[in-house]
């Protein structure tokens, strides 16, 4: 059965990389105490896939292969599988309280599996045959898999082949006999540098003459020409710090890379559109509304952490029977819900495509994605009243154990019956999750990831259908159409 041990992802992805973080080059970078708490939220995956009680919602037979597979190298065979896709990315939230970085894989793959169908019906051309080719490669060995949509994009008012410099765009510098070139740069790669291979896409739609930026192919993350950055993020450094109490999430964490494709080769058999203009506004909006369904589920795991943090730091005050904190929880409950029910509810209105995938009600999960825009804001603005202004003002942990210092501490900052560490340790997780590094995959990208809340209103206003509605109105007040 094709499904790696927490173990043996971490060996695979145990190689070579062009890996730069403050300046400097990194090696081995699965022993990099930044790094490492982004690689054990990845395992965390494969070692849910591997309990008989998470078996139905981590796996799922492949219609490719036969064999049970992580879910997240599936294909949508039905609303159901849209529906367990939700309902799994909410468990890893959960579990990790943070993002675990192989959704984007997943939703290109399900994206690209109906467009490049289209394209060869269309163009008799055998881009879903080596799709599937390459995806087979992908569920029989466990890979994961990013997925590289946003460019640069130079000056935003101007169109890709506009531009004062052509790689503002990642693009094809020359076509080979038995491949391409292409050069540019992808940013907000989440987990790719702990992916073994990513799956490049357009990043806007495109026109005639922008031929050469209409690319999408599949690539080795260690492939020659590409150089990674590690992402800078809030309160990073002190995972560099002796002890765990400053870190908050010192188990998990998320992963941002800027990488930079130096003329990377891509051979023709991992070549999935090239020059096809057309499709690519299609392969951008269905990777982002499966996305976008994603948000109903991962974004909602990591707030019922919050909400359980915020819930327990409140025992912990003793002030957990008030009815105005009982009142902000429950305020927490319903807008977490929402966002869960917006995510269930596009994937129980999905449908087939002529490729034979599923795939999710656009305009529903555009509204999700446009409630992710603001509810977790209010979450975590609830979580942070609840935690009181020591989030932001308490010492450090040097100062909690210092022999001089600490017993003030230990003193001043007793409450309950509960140890004093228990509530520092809780104040730093609620700090990490809604203003250090944890925020990043929980509240800025809830209003970047995805695209941006002006995309997703774009999206709803196609998706509306206007005239239906008036016509509804019309029929009621006997108005002619």
């Amino acid at each position: 059965m094709p499904l790696k041990t927490p173990e043996e992802y971490l060996d695979s992805i145990k190689r070579p990389v062009n890996l730069y973080m403050f300046g400097k080059k990194v090696e081995n970078f699965w022993t990099h105490p930044i790094i490492r708490p982004s690689i054990n939220t990845v395992m965390k995956i494969y070692e849910l896939a591997q309990m008989e009680e998470y078996k139905d919602i981590m796996t799922a037979k492949s219609h490719l292969t036969g064999e049970i597979v992580n879910r997240f190298t599936h294909i949508h065979q039905s609303t159901d599988d849209l529906i367990k896709k939700v309902k799994m990315q909410r468990l890893l939230g959960q579990k990790t309280a943070c993002c675990f970085q192989r959704c984007v894989g997943f939703d290109t793959a399900n994206a690209l599996f109906s467009v490049t169908y289209e394209m060869d019906k269309k163009y008799d051309t055998d881009y879903h045959e080596r799709f599937k080719r390459y995806w087979i490669e992908v569920q029989n060995q466990d890979l994961m898999v990013g997925g590289a949509m946003t460019d640069t994009k130079g000056n935003r008012g101007i169109r890709p082949k506009d531009q004062p410099d052509p790689d503002a765009f990642l693009h094809a510098v020359e076509k080979r006999e038995d491949g391409v070139i292409i050069r540019g740069a992808k940013i907000h790669q989440t987990g790719f540098l702990n992916s073994h291979r990513a799956i490049i896409m357009p990043t806007l739609s495109l026109r005639e003459g922008e031929e050469e930026y209409a690319i999408s192919c599949g690539v080795d993350t260690n492939a020659e020409g590409i150089t990674m950055i590690y992402g800078r993020q809030s309160c990073d450094t002190r995972k560099l710090e002796e002890g765990k109490l400053d870190i908050g999430n010192f188990k998990y964490g998320g992963q941002e890379i800027f990488v930079i494709f130096d003329d990377v080769f891509i051979p023709n058999e991992n070549i999935l559109m090239n020059g096809e203009v057309e499709f690519a506004s299609e392969l951008v909006n269905r990777f982002a509304g499966f996305h976008r369904q994603s948000y109903g589920g991962c974004k909602v795991g990591v707030g019922d952490a919050l909400i359980g943090a915020s819930a327990l730091i409140s025992e912990y005050h003793g002030v957990d029977r008030s009815s105005h904190i009982k009142d902000k929880l429950v305020e927490m409950i319903q807008l977490n819900e929402t966002l869960f029910s917006s995510g269930i509810a596009c994937s129980a209105l999905g449908f087939q495509r002529p490729a034979g995938n599923y795939e999710m009600d656009m305009l529903i999960a555009n509204v999700c994605k446009q409630n992710v825009t603001r509810f977790p804001y209010e979450i975590a603005r609830l979580a942070e009243d609840l935690a009181g202004g020591l989030i932001c003002t308490m010492p450090s942990e040097e100062d909690f154990n210092s022999a001089d210092i600490g017993h003030y501490l230990r003193k001043y900052l007793d409450t309950t019956d509960e140890p004093v560490k228990n509530r520092f340790r809780l104040l730093r997780f609620i700090e990490n999750l809604t203003m250090g590094v944890a925020s990043v995959s929980y509240r800025t990208e809830s209003m970047h990831g995805a695209g941006s809340p002006q995309a997703q209103r774009i999206m709803i206003s196609r998706q509306a259908n206007w005239e239906e509605k008036k016509n509804l109105v019309k029929t009621i007040l006997d108005i002619d159409k």
